[in-house]
């Protein structure tokens, strides 16, 4: 989760530029910010916690943070009185599922509450496929499966092409907001890391939706590599609101620092 909220934060700043910076950018800057990923991320750790319904909390953690660069459909979404699905198959829904992946014990646990936490909003196939496939890889990492059992259970399961040349990625790859066209990128730049720190690089160095991409991947390189490098997490906690720390706390205390 705080491997998710890592790398939003570094990504902030590259979001709608598609500048892919060479690998050895500076990490963090003076404007790096937490975005609309790293809240609703806690807000479906708060949901987690409190047991409350998922659309409960997306809904009241918008309103704490109205000002975050949401999707235009989540906005119009999160004004209603009644919401309601809206069959989106944006990366939205894969971006905030690291809690999930966390969170429960049993692989079919974790898939089922993962298409839960999408479908409140993101019911289109596509939607549901990003966040559990992005769960799934996380529930795999911490569980210590190799990289190997990882592609070959997401490649299987979710029909995602896992075997894309980065340099081909960096040549190619466009900004772009649907789960087909992020969560696979987001995976294979794990696949091919080294560490926490070389994953985030590389997911910010091909492009795209930078800090989505990037939270997605370093929510997957944070259960694999057993946490966030502590100088990477010193900089996060700068950088996040207080109320986002204390639900970034209580949910690392429960479900993760064990």
């Amino acid at each position: 989760m705080l491997g998710a909220i890592a790398g939003d934060i570094i990504g902030s700043v590259y979001e709608f530029t598609n500048s892919k910076p060479d690998l050895d950018f500076p990490l963090f800057v003076k404007d790096s910010e937490f975005t609309d990923d790293t809240v609703l991320t806690v807000a479906l750790a708060d949901s987690i916690l409190s047991s409350i319904d998922y659309q409960i909390k997306l809904y009241e953690y918008y309103h704490l943070f109205p000002r975050c660069c949401y999707g235009s459909r989540f906005h119009l979404w999160a004004a209603r009185k009644e919401q309601q699905p809206y069959n989106s198959w944006g990366n939205g829904s894969a971006m905030r599922v690291s809690p999930v992946g966390w969170a429960y014990n049993d692989l079919e646990t974790v898939l089922q509450k993962a298409k839960e936490s999408a479908e409140v909003t993101h019911n289109h196939p596509e939607g549901i496929k990003g966040a559990q496939g992005t769960t799934s890889a996380i529930f795999l990492s911490r569980s210590g499966q190799s990289k190997e059992i990882i592609k070959d259970y997401i490649t299987k399961n979710f029909g995602y092409n896992l075997d894309i040349d980065i340099e081909d990625l960096r040549k190619n790859y466009r900004f772009n907001e649907s789960c087909q066209e992020t969560v696979p990128q987001a995976i294979i730049i794990f696949l091919i890391s080294n560490d926490f720190e070389d994953s985030i690089r590389k997911a910010i160095y091909i492009g795209g939706d930078s800090d989505t991409l990037a939270c997605i991947n370093g929510s997957i390189a944070e259960a694999f590599y057993g946490g966030v490098p502590e100088e990477i997490k010193l900089e996060v906690y700068k950088r996040i609101d207080s109320r986002i720390t204390i639900i970034t706390n209580d949910f690392r205390e429960k479900f993760i620092s064990k």
